[in-house]
């Protein structure tokens, strides 16, 4: 890390530096409706800057959740993915306070490189690549990446025989999860050593295990299943006589609040059980919404009203091809509030809301208590930078990529 603080490594930092910040307070009292109302009120002013959906991005917070990460996880070193949201200032903010990335193809191993990251804090964290990405990996001096068939050992042999392997195992079944990736990704406990043994064959090191028990489950207690599950595929290599692993990854799912307290315990307890007497072996994570989720807000604008009876309907320039499209993707339970702010006794309607596009399923909230809308007024969702710049589309020529995000640092 560079700088005088964390938040002066921040600012410095490659993707923040030559953009402008805008600063607010986080508890300034005249923002009852949320700190960063204000800030949104005046970019889109009339004699503001915004004049269709934006999303303002509070570095000051990615701060925040990355000292909480060390505190609660003092031992695993965060290795954030990039799918989860590429914004730049992200990926720059993070570098800067000493993240590693977790990349899943071409594009994402390019647009850490471009910010000044080592390929040394990069880990090709897909189990299934194109050939043509292992090459550039490769190019680029990209050494470790996953794999969980006999058919990815030999491509990567191919493509890149100089590149070490973590084998990503299936952990326990996580019923509760509300995206289950095991069933897509992941060794059962069976082709464990049949994988270890194919890569011995072909010439290449494994070094280390990774698994990912899925996002949004309530039940921590998976991770210590997991966590042991990791401790035998190591056990296995060291009973094959492979060379000793030296990388444990505990893949992501994280959510900041209550929940990721309750699972950095039951995963600090778990690492001392299984891998206390290992400490040359580097523990991972591969935290996505835990940084992105809660630090970016949107502002979408009503760009049409329909009034039938007590009913009221709505169009805003952004929905489910754009960066509402995290309601399919991610699970995010919109749930809009008007810039202006709440007006004490204001009546409210049951409103329907659609996107942009000619799409009658665009629809972000039907039957949602809001008070009288107008044309040009905005709606604002908070908690929105998980899965939402990342997975739009450019539909009906609504383009994802024009939604202008605005860097702040709240105080």
């Amino acid at each position: 890390m560079v700088g005088g603080s964390p938040m002066q490594a921040v600012l410095m930092a490659p993707g923040v530096k030559d953009r402008k910040v805008l600063a607010f307070k986080r508890d300034a009292p005249k923002d009852k409706d949320g700190a960063v109302a204000g800030l949104m009120r005046s970019i889109s002013a009339p004699a503001g800057t915004a004049r269709s959906a934006f999303f303002v991005f509070d570095l000051a917070r990615v701060v925040d959740l990355y000292s909480g990460w060390r505190r609660a996880l003092a031992g695993v070193r965060p290795f954030y993915a990039v799918k989860c949201n590429p914004e730049p200032a992200l990926l720059g903010a993070l570098a800067a306070l000493g993240a590693g990335f977790d990349c899943a193809s071409r594009r994402e191993i390019e647009a850490v490189l471009a910010l000044g990251v080592k390929p040394g804090s990069v880990v090709y964290a897909n189990p299934c690549k194109p050939e043509a990405h292992i090459e550039y990996a490769a190019s680029v001096g990209v050494n470790l990446t996953t794999y969980d068939t006999e058919e990815e050992v030999a491509k990567v042999k191919r493509c890149h025989p100089g590149c070490d392997l973590i084998l990503r195992i299936k952990g326990p079944d996580n019923a509760d999860a509300k995206v289950d990736l095991g069933t897509k990704y992941g060794a059962q406990e069976d082709e464990v050593v049949p994988l270890l043994r194919a890569a011995r064959r072909a010439g290449l090191k494994v070094a280390g295990v990774s698994f990912h028990v899925g996002f949004g489950a309530s039940c921590t207690d998976v991770y210590r299943g997991a966590i042991e599950a990791a401790r035998a595929a190591f056990d296995a290599a060291a009973a094959l006589g492979m060379p000793p692993m030296r990388v444990l990854d505990i893949g992501g799912g994280f959510m900041a609040g209550a929940t990721f307290d309750e699972a950095a315990a039951v995963i600090n307890d778990a690492l001392a059980q299984h891998f206390g007497e290992l400490p040359c072996v580097e523990v991972i994570g591969e935290p996505g919404r835990y940084f992105a989720e809660t630090a970016f807000t949107l502002a979408a604008r009503v760009i049409g009203k329909r009034t039938r009876g007590e009913a009221r309907e709505y169009w805003i320039d952004d929905g489910l091809y754009g960066s509402l499209s995290c309601m399919i993707v991610a699970g995010y339970v919109p749930r809009p509030r008007p810039l202006a702010g709440p007006c004490p006794g204001e009546r409210t309607y049951a409103s329907t809301v659609f996107g942009p596009t000619c799409d009658s399923r665009d629809k972000v909230v039907s039957e949602y208590q809001l008070p009288e809308m107008s044309v040009g007024d905005w709606l604002v969702f908070d908690g929105i930078g998980a899965y939402a710049a990342s997975s739009g589309s450019n539909f009906n020529g609504f383009s994802t990529s024009d939604i202008k995000t605005y860097l702040a640092y709240s105080s």
